[in-house]
Protein backbone atom coordinates (compact mmCIF):
# COMPACT_ATOMS: atom_id res chain seq x y z
CA UNK A 1 0.00 0.00 0.00
CA UNK A 2 2.89 2.39 0.73
CA UNK A 3 4.15 2.27 -2.87
CA UNK A 4 0.61 2.76 -4.17
CA UNK A 5 0.07 5.71 -1.84
CA UNK A 6 3.34 7.32 -2.91
CA UNK A 7 2.30 6.90 -6.53
CA UNK A 8 -1.09 8.49 -5.83
CA UNK A 9 0.53 11.45 -4.04
CA UNK A 10 2.96 11.97 -6.91
CA UNK A 11 0.10 11.94 -9.41
CA UNK A 12 -1.95 14.41 -7.34
CA UNK A 13 1.00 16.79 -7.28
CA UNK A 14 1.74 16.40 -11.00
CA UNK A 15 -0.41 18.93 -12.84
CA UNK A 16 0.21 17.07 -16.10
CA UNK A 17 -1.24 13.80 -14.77
CA UNK A 18 -5.00 13.44 -15.13
CA UNK A 19 -5.39 9.95 -13.69
CA UNK A 20 -5.75 10.93 -10.02
CA UNK A 21 -7.73 13.89 -8.80
CA UNK A 22 -9.93 15.42 -6.17
CA UNK A 23 -11.26 12.24 -4.63
CA UNK A 24 -7.82 10.97 -3.68
CA UNK A 25 -6.71 14.44 -2.59
CA UNK A 26 -9.81 14.74 -0.38
CA UNK A 27 -9.05 11.47 1.34
CA UNK A 28 -5.46 12.56 1.93
CA UNK A 29 -6.69 15.86 3.39
CA UNK A 30 -8.77 13.85 5.83
CA UNK A 31 -5.78 11.65 6.65
CA UNK A 32 -3.63 14.73 7.34
CA UNK A 33 -6.38 16.16 9.56
CA UNK A 34 -6.57 12.88 11.46
CA UNK A 35 -2.82 12.92 12.03
CA UNK A 36 -2.90 16.47 13.35
CA UNK A 37 -5.91 15.89 15.60
CA UNK A 38 -4.22 12.79 16.98
CA UNK A 39 -1.13 14.87 17.70
CA UNK A 40 -3.20 17.54 19.50
CA UNK A 41 -4.89 14.85 21.58
CA UNK A 42 -1.54 13.33 22.56
CA UNK A 43 -0.07 16.70 23.49
CA UNK A 44 -3.20 17.52 25.49
CA UNK A 45 -2.83 14.33 27.57
CA UNK A 46 0.24 15.88 29.20
CA UNK A 47 -1.76 18.87 30.43
CA UNK A 48 -5.44 17.83 30.36
CA UNK A 49 -8.02 20.55 29.72
CA UNK A 50 -11.56 19.43 30.63
CA UNK A 51 -11.10 15.81 29.47
CA UNK A 52 -9.61 12.77 31.13
CA UNK A 53 -6.29 11.48 29.76
CA UNK A 54 -8.14 8.33 28.64
CA UNK A 55 -10.43 10.43 26.43
CA UNK A 56 -7.45 12.07 24.74
CA UNK A 57 -5.91 8.63 24.26
CA UNK A 58 -9.11 7.31 22.66
CA UNK A 59 -9.29 10.31 20.31
CA UNK A 60 -5.64 9.78 19.31
CA UNK A 61 -6.22 6.06 18.69
CA UNK A 62 -9.37 6.68 16.66
CA UNK A 63 -7.55 9.29 14.59
CA UNK A 64 -4.68 6.90 13.95
CA UNK A 65 -7.08 4.28 12.65
CA UNK A 66 -8.96 6.78 10.48
CA UNK A 67 -5.70 8.15 9.11
CA UNK A 68 -4.72 4.69 7.87
CA UNK A 69 -8.17 4.05 6.41
CA UNK A 70 -8.15 7.38 4.58
CA UNK A 71 -4.70 6.74 3.13
CA UNK A 72 -6.10 3.45 1.80
CA UNK A 73 -9.18 5.37 0.65
CA UNK A 74 -7.02 7.66 -1.48
CA UNK A 75 -5.53 4.66 -3.24
CA UNK A 76 -8.97 3.10 -3.64
CA UNK A 77 -10.31 6.33 -5.15
CA UNK A 78 -7.61 6.26 -7.82
CA UNK A 79 -8.51 2.63 -8.55
CA UNK A 80 -12.20 3.51 -8.81
CA UNK A 81 -11.42 6.21 -11.36
CA UNK A 82 -9.30 3.76 -13.33
CA UNK A 83 -12.30 1.42 -13.32
CA UNK A 84 -14.33 4.06 -15.16
CA UNK A 85 -11.55 4.61 -17.68
CA UNK A 86 -11.26 0.86 -18.27
CA UNK A 87 -15.03 0.48 -18.68
CA UNK A 88 -15.19 3.21 -21.32
CA UNK A 89 -12.32 1.57 -23.22
CA UNK A 90 -14.26 -1.68 -23.63
CA UNK A 91 -15.22 -2.61 -27.18
CA UNK A 92 -18.68 -1.68 -28.43
CA UNK A 93 -18.90 -3.22 -31.88
CA UNK A 94 -21.60 -5.82 -31.23
CA UNK A 95 -24.77 -5.59 -29.15
CA UNK A 96 -23.29 -8.03 -26.64
CA UNK A 97 -20.18 -5.86 -26.32
CA UNK A 98 -22.33 -2.74 -25.90
CA UNK A 99 -24.36 -4.44 -23.17
CA UNK A 100 -21.21 -5.58 -21.38
CA UNK A 101 -19.72 -2.10 -21.67
CA UNK A 102 -22.90 -0.43 -20.33
CA UNK A 103 -22.94 -2.81 -17.36
CA UNK A 104 -19.24 -2.20 -16.68
CA UNK A 105 -19.71 1.59 -16.86
CA UNK A 106 -22.62 1.37 -14.42
CA UNK A 107 -20.69 -0.75 -11.95
CA UNK A 108 -17.64 1.51 -12.22
CA UNK A 109 -19.69 4.70 -11.84
CA UNK A 110 -21.42 3.39 -8.74
CA UNK A 111 -18.07 2.35 -7.26
CA UNK A 112 -16.59 5.74 -8.13
CA UNK A 113 -19.40 7.40 -6.14
CA UNK A 114 -19.31 4.94 -3.23
CA UNK A 115 -15.59 5.34 -2.57
CA UNK A 116 -15.72 9.10 -1.95
CA UNK A 117 -18.91 8.60 0.06
CA UNK A 118 -17.09 6.13 2.31
CA UNK A 119 -14.12 8.49 2.54
CA UNK A 120 -16.46 11.38 3.39
CA UNK A 121 -17.93 9.38 6.28
CA UNK A 122 -14.42 8.83 7.65
CA UNK A 123 -13.50 12.50 7.14
CA UNK A 124 -16.67 13.45 9.01
CA UNK A 125 -15.60 11.18 11.87
CA UNK A 126 -12.21 12.92 11.90
CA UNK A 127 -13.96 16.29 12.01
CA UNK A 128 -16.15 15.16 14.92
CA UNK A 129 -13.08 14.03 16.87
CA UNK A 130 -11.44 17.40 16.25
CA UNK A 131 -14.59 19.24 17.28
CA UNK A 132 -14.50 17.26 20.54
CA UNK A 133 -11.13 18.88 21.28
CA UNK A 134 -12.32 22.47 20.72
CA UNK A 135 -11.89 24.20 24.07
CA UNK A 136 -10.57 20.95 25.52
CA UNK A 137 -7.03 20.85 24.24
CA UNK A 138 -3.61 22.24 24.98
CA UNK A 139 -3.86 25.95 24.04
CA UNK A 140 -0.41 25.80 22.42
CA UNK A 141 -1.95 23.47 19.77
CA UNK A 142 -4.89 25.68 18.84
CA UNK A 143 -3.58 26.55 15.37
CA UNK A 144 -2.92 22.87 14.63
CA UNK A 145 -6.43 21.94 15.75
CA UNK A 146 -8.07 24.71 13.73
CA UNK A 147 -6.04 23.76 10.66
CA UNK A 148 -7.09 20.12 11.05
CA UNK A 149 -10.73 21.14 11.41
CA UNK A 150 -10.55 23.16 8.20
CA UNK A 151 -8.86 20.28 6.40
CA UNK A 152 -11.42 17.72 7.57
CA UNK A 153 -14.38 19.97 6.79
CA UNK A 154 -12.98 20.67 3.33
CA UNK A 155 -12.31 16.96 2.85
CA UNK A 156 -15.95 16.10 3.55
CA UNK A 157 -17.17 18.77 1.13
CA UNK A 158 -14.67 17.73 -1.54
CA UNK A 159 -15.66 14.06 -1.20
CA UNK A 160 -19.28 15.10 -1.68
CA UNK A 161 -18.30 16.92 -4.88
CA UNK A 162 -16.74 13.68 -6.10
CA UNK A 163 -19.90 11.72 -5.34
CA UNK A 164 -21.90 14.31 -7.27
CA UNK A 165 -19.50 14.20 -10.22
CA UNK A 166 -20.30 10.53 -10.78
CA UNK A 167 -24.09 10.72 -10.45
CA UNK A 168 -24.68 11.62 -14.10
CA UNK A 169 -23.30 8.25 -15.23
CA UNK A 170 -25.52 6.23 -12.86
CA UNK A 171 -28.85 5.10 -14.30
CA UNK A 172 -30.36 3.44 -11.22
CA UNK A 173 -32.74 5.93 -9.56
CA UNK A 174 -32.59 4.10 -6.23
CA UNK A 175 -28.80 4.30 -6.12
CA UNK A 176 -28.90 7.97 -7.08
CA UNK A 177 -31.47 8.75 -4.40
CA UNK A 178 -29.47 6.93 -1.71
CA UNK A 179 -26.25 8.71 -2.70
CA UNK A 180 -28.00 12.11 -2.67
CA UNK A 181 -29.36 11.39 0.81
CA UNK A 182 -25.84 10.46 1.96
CA UNK A 183 -24.46 13.67 0.45
CA UNK A 184 -27.04 15.83 2.22
CA UNK A 185 -26.49 14.08 5.55
CA UNK A 186 -22.72 14.53 5.30
CA UNK A 187 -22.96 18.22 4.43
CA UNK A 188 -25.44 18.89 7.23
CA UNK A 189 -23.28 17.11 9.77
CA UNK A 190 -20.09 18.96 8.92
CA UNK A 191 -21.86 22.34 8.92
CA UNK A 192 -23.41 21.69 12.33
CA UNK A 193 -20.14 21.31 14.23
Amino acid sequence: MTADLGNVIDKILDSSDTTVGGGAASALSGAMAAGMIGMVAKLSMKKPVNLDPEEYQKIAEDCGKLMQELKEGAVEDSRAYQGIVDAFRMPKDSEAEKDARRAAVQAAAIRAAEVPRDNAVKCDQVHALGARLKGNSNPACLSDLESALYLSEGAVKDCVLNIQANLSMIKDDGVIRALKEDMLMLLLRVVCY
